[in-house]
């Protein structure tokens, strides 16, 4: 059964549900015919000459040879393939049900899944412990994962895996020093509803809200805004439970060094069980969105990260389109904007809409035989923005050229999308990321608030000619946030500095339909388009990959060479120390942890 509602909510406590089995077959009869008496048969024919030996082996392996045929085909077709298959068996079988214990879990993006049977949702912390001690005592795996939202499915693991779903209590709140303590499967915008009515929330927030606590920490994700710090740092206390020593409370006062490096430790030093968090007050912020150039971006690039409380850039390629997006507190004097967009939602989304009319007749005309266009079109005035993109980009996502279409089309609709939007900052700060997609972010150093090195302009340059030159079908946007420096060592953007400021740089390619063929096809294209970045940009930089967003290489000297780094920049001998300490028998690693910290276990 398909788990991400259960990483998603509360579990309901049913029993999985089992695939409807496959119809009977069904005879086929005549009736109501008059059969007339058959007339007398011929004399029979003289009998046959008996039949050579050579031609009775050559019948008795003909028959073998069509017996294998067919239990190929049955088996063939018959086999339960797993989702992303479906193209390889014919339709006329429907799959075999899996047995109900087996669990498919999957990352919302759809690019990494896993089966297991040691699915577990402790509901206490007692429920926990005694999950984490057996588990150590038996050597038996259990993977903590929480939403299931990284893009490269970080939490995942065939051997087994806990998610603190049902561990989603606000457990207590101090208003006068704005701190709250919660469980660690609370998700963000749970919280967020929880302690509005003490007038407290987040210091920031990443894209989506549908984050568990303790996995939104643990990854190092982060907002935007070179003031702000990735969200670990809102992170001044934590319950560990670890197969080693137990549960653990941690802070800056109580074990300090183990502190900050379990506060970003990818899952692997323990369970985080409850989190406590350092918020701020509730207030209203004014979201500014309009269009700008590279060329005005770098006049106007340390003002803007400077005087912005929030900023971020998104920059749509095959296109000169800087959108700028900046959100402050309304200002207690000049108050709510009064200005008025110039331009309806119809008239925002026209190039869009009539780019897809154009588009969908074109591709019909070119390729009707093909199942990836489907003749039940909805109606284009229904659809949203994002959705009109991935309709757009599933007609032929691999051509830049098409691509570079649906780009330009974004870029008129920003155009005619500028103005100003007001709310509170759980509603503002977050973005519609659009469908399924694969990501890769990098985060480097940008020089200090005061003194911006123009590194992370530069960067975008260099990507956005690398992607003309090669001709990549690279959609929008280009994605660039800005944080100040983590005290986490394991966070990207750590640093011993006070001032440094880092920047995040996002790029995608959509998974706009669930061909599999498709998709596999995207999936290449977009590993092509990241590997091109790592080999053009990310030494010069300096540039890591999110945690939530590096993804392992089969090859073996690219892993080889991908250790080497990480070692260059984390301190990968402490973690792995701390991981030998704490999770001796290894049972919160997975396959990708220990492949980016391979542990000896001789050391």
């Amino acid at each position: 059964m398909l788990l991400r509602s259960l990483l998603l909510r509360r579990s309901n406590g049913r029993s999985p549900p089992t695939l409807t089995p496959f119809p009977p077959l069904r005879t086929l009869s005549t009736s109501g015919q008059t059969l007339t008496p058959p007339p007398p048969p011929p004399p029979p024919p003289p009998p046959p000459p008996p039949s050579s030996a050579s031609e009775k082996e050559f019948r008795k392996y003909a028959g073998y040879a069509a017996l294998a045929l067919f239990s190929g085909a049955a088996t063939y077709f018959s086999f339960p393939f797993p989702e992303n298959a479906k193209h390889k068996k014919a339709q006329i079988f429907r799959y075999a049900p899996l047995p109900e214990d087996l669990h498919t879990v999957s990352n919302w993006s759809g690019t990494h899944e896993v089966q297991t049977r040691n699915f577990n949702q402790p509901e206490t912390l007692a429920d926990l412990e005694s999950l984490v001690k057996e588990s150590h005592e038996k050597k038996n795996r259990i993977r903590p994962v929480g939403s299931g939202l990284s893009p490269n499915g970080i939490g995942l693991s065939r051997s087994g895996m806990v998610n603190l779903a049902l561990m989603d209590k606000v457990l207590e709140v101090d208003k006068e020093g704005k701190r709250v303590r919660v469980q660690a499967g609370i998700r963000v915008q749970e919280l967020v509803d929880a302690i509005k009515e003490y007038n407290l929330t987040l210091q920031n927030f990443a894209s989506i809200r549908e984050q568990q606590i303790g996995g939104i920490v643990q990854v190092g994700a982060h907002g935007t805004g070179a003031r702000l710090p990735p969200i670990d740092e809102q992170v001044i206390g934590m319950k560990l439970v670890t197969p080693g020593k137990g549960t653990i409370e941690l802070s800056k006062e109580k074990d300090p060094e183990l502190f900050y490096l379990a506060r970003c430790g990818l899952g692997g030093l323990g369970v985080v069980a409850e989190v406590t968090l350092q918020c701020v007050e509730r207030q209203e912020l004014v979201e500014h969105t309009y269009v700008s150039n590279l060329d005005e971006i770098k006049k106007n690039h340390k003002k803007l990260l400077s005087t912005n409380k929030h900023v971020k850039y998104l920059y749509i390629p095959y296109t000169d389109t800087v959108v700028v997006v900046t959100c402050n507190p309304v200002s207690k004097w000049s108050g709510v904007p009064k200005d008025k967009p110039k331009y309806t939602r119809d008239e925002a989304l026209k190039h869009v809409r009539d780019l897809y009319r154009e588009s969908i007749v074109k591709y019909r005309v070119q390729e009707s035989s093909k199942k990836s266009l489907d003749s039940r079109e909805p109606d284009v005035n229904e659809l949203s923005f994002t959705e009109l993109r991935d309709k757009l980009i599933a007609l032929d996502p691999l051509n830049d050229v098409h691509v570079g279409k649906v780009n330009q089309a974004e870029a008129e609709f920003w155009k005619k999308s500028e103005g100003y939007r007001v709310g509170w900052s759980d509603e503002i700060l977050g973005f519609d990321c659009g469908g399924q997609q694969w990501v890769s972010e990098t985060c480097f150093p940008a020089g200090t608030l005061a003194k911006p090195s123009m590194k992370d302009l530069e960067y975008i340059e260099q990507l956005k000619e690398l992607i003309e030159k090669e001709a990549i079908p690279a959609p929008s946007p280009i994605e660039q946030r800005w944080t100040s420096r983590s005290k986490s060592p394991m966070s990207p953007a750590f640093s011993t500095a006070e001032d440094d400021i880092f920047s995040w740089v996002g790029i995608i390619m959509y998974l706009p339909t669930a061909d599999p063929r498709q998709r596999k096809d995207i999936t290449d294209e977009f590993f092509h388009y990241r590997h091109l970045t790592q080999a053009k940009l990310w030494d010069q930089y300096s540039a890591y990959e999110h945690w939530a967003k590096i993804e392992i290489p089969k090859d073996k000297e690219e892993l080889e060479a991908l250790q080497e780094r990480l070692r260059k920049r984390f301190p990968v001998d402490a973690y792995n120390k701390a991981r030998r300490e704490l999770d001796p028998n290894r049972i919160l690693s997975n396959n990708m942890v220990e492949k980016l910290f391979p542990v000896s276990n001789t050391a």
